[in-house]
């Protein structure tokens, strides 16, 4: 597989109400790499955001051009690696990378942007808040920031290069959705990315839904 040079770039002047830095979003492509996983093999695509210099990630699986079956999905090493039951990121990741890997064809985007945006030193942080009593969202608020700091204009930009137009999109998260619409990419339809909840997470995946509007209608 040849690795074509760092050269390509997709542009976007993104909206202040997505909470996204001021000036044009960015990305550039850097390199791609075959990756054989439980889940059928996939072709690793590296894309570097010009304003952050932060390396997001595409798992692309067949031909993706058109319409596709996919997830956007933020960073958590917390779940995705150490498979914390603080949040459902983890599994939420590898059932996406499951049902494609059944279907032959997709792509998830992994892009990286650590608790919500504000990184693993203060995700931490608001751990730690969040076992002294608050919820989520009020320790992100009681750190001094957003609820949610992600950019999703970004991967409206990594779905242009790959000539995703459409997805069907594995998300609970309604602002995802909205982001890609609004930049381009037509959400023709959404798969929910139902997770078994545990006790551990069960006040987290409430306050997403209660506060952040994702739609979470399993929890009972």
């Amino acid at each position: 597989m040849s690795t074509p040079a760092p050269a390509e770039s997709m542009n976007d002047a993104p909206n202040a109400a997505e909470g996204v830095p001021s000036g044009s979003t960015c990305v550039t492509f850097m390199s791609e790499a075959r990756i054989p996983t439980p889940y059928g093999t996939f072709c690793m695509k590296v894309y570097r955001e010009e304003a952050t210099g932060l390396e997001h990630v595409a798992m692309v699986m067949g031909e993706v051009a058109g319409t596709a079956l996919a997830r956007v999905h933020s960073e958590c090493m917390t779940g995705d690696v150490f498979a914390s039951l603080r949040c459902d990121c983890g599994p939420q990741l590898h059932s996406a990378l499951q049902q494609i890997g059944e279907a032959g064809q997709g792509v998830v985007l992994y892009l990286r942007q650590e608790g919500r945006g504000i990184g693993l030193i203060n995700k931490l942080k608001a751990y730690a808040l969040q076992d002294e009593g608050l919820d989520t969202v009020e320790a992100n608020v009681r750190l001094g920031f957003a609820p949610d700091l992600r950019n999703f204009v970004v991967a409206a930009r990594m779905f242009d290069h790959l000539g995703v137009t459409g997805v069907r999109l594995i998300t609970n998260n309604p602002r995802k959705m909205a982001t890609l619409e609004q930049h381009g990419v037509k959400v023709v339809e959404r798969v929910p990315a139902r997770i078994q909840h545990q006790a551990e997470n069960e006040r987290y995946l409430a306050t997403k839904a209660l506060k952040l509007g994702h739609q979470i209608d399993w929890l009972g």
